[in-house]
């Protein structure tokens, strides 16, 4: 049985009730929506969604057409960092044998958001190796459209212009990540730029770990917000421990963690098997699991 194709787009909105309702009807026009994280501090909604190739184009070209009607980045504030009204547009394929499945959606996607839309489109992840989000995000849509005028950056499909009011596009192909976030007992928003340094990637941290240090304005708090690309090279639990421990060697406690949309079911059994100090704990001990990969 083949499985759906996952999309998890994020839009620059986090407040607005009416518009993320309109993002969520765009998008379940064509596709099962199944979660909403919608987040103020960082005024941004991500969305989950599964559905067939074609199916999933139309619901993100729905969505982002959406988000170019109704989001103005002009007069946008937001703790994370954003290129687009409709700023990442990830397509994932839940099945490892369907990455090339994914990767052909997104290029179909990007054509048409290009062509249709008239938004640049700018690929990323296995559409685009060596290039993330960060890439295109630096310095925000000025600094993009100051790159892209330099001829350091082009996009990849549509104008070369960015959009007035909505930006431009990320989109590309990927593998399932976990989207966390770490809240910390203070609003030093430096000591979580601290941590980030240290348990990301690129500081020498965990392998296949993105993170930032932000501090989010209506919760008074700082936050260590994490993108967590391979779970099986790093473990929730010993991220969570590893931002603990940093947090107390600068005098300041968790104040509590967040999913930002939906965990694979690997990475949650491997989290409990380590918590309850099992063994060879792993999804093959899950039941539900076990029924499914038979019914498949």
């Amino acid at each position: 049985m083949e499985l759906p194709l996952e999309s998890v787009p994020n839009f620059s909105e986090g407040r607005d009730a009416g518009t993320i309702e309109a993002l969520r009807s765009a998008l379940s026009a064509h596709a099962d929506v199944l979660d909403v994280h919608s987040d103020a501090d960082h005024n941004r909604s991500v969305f989950t969604l599964v559905g067939d190739d074609t199916s999933l184009v139309e619901a993100l070209l729905g969505g982002i057409a959406c988000a170019r009607e109704r989001i103005d980045l002009r007069s946008h504030e937001g703790a994370h960092p954003r290129i687009g009204a409709a700023d990442v547009v990830p397509v994932v394929a839940l099945d490892p044998r369907d990455r090339e499945r994914a990767r052909d959606c997104a290029l179909r996607l990007a054509d048409r958001v290009g062509a249709e839309l008239r938004l640049p489109v700018f690929l990323y992840g296995e559409s685009a190796p060596g290039r993330g989000p960060a890439f295109y995000r630096r310095g925000g849509p000025e600094e993009l459209q100051r790159r892209i005028d330099a001829g350091e950056v082009r996009p990849d499909y549509g104008p070369a212009q960015l959009d007035e009011r909505a930006g431009g596009v990320i989109i590309g192909a990927r593998r399932p990540l976990i989207a966390f976030n770490v809240n910390l007992a203070t609003d030093d928003f430096e000591v979580a730029r601290a941590i980030a340094a240290v348990v990301r990637e690129k500081g020498g941290g965990f392998p296949g770990v993105r993170a930032l240090g932000l501090f989010l304005p209506r919760a008074g708090r700082a936050q260590v917000s994490m993108n967590v690309e391979d779970y099986e090279a790093a473990a929730l639990h010993e991220i969570v421990h590893r931002v603990e421990e940093e947090a107390r060697a600068r005098g300041v406690e968790v104040a509590g963690a967040e999913l930002v949309g939906l965990m694979p079911a690997g990475a949650a059994a491997a989290a409990a098997g380590a918590m309850l100090r099992i063994d060879g704990f792993g999804p093959s001990h899950v039941l539900e699991l076990r029924l499914l990969d038979r019914g498949a």
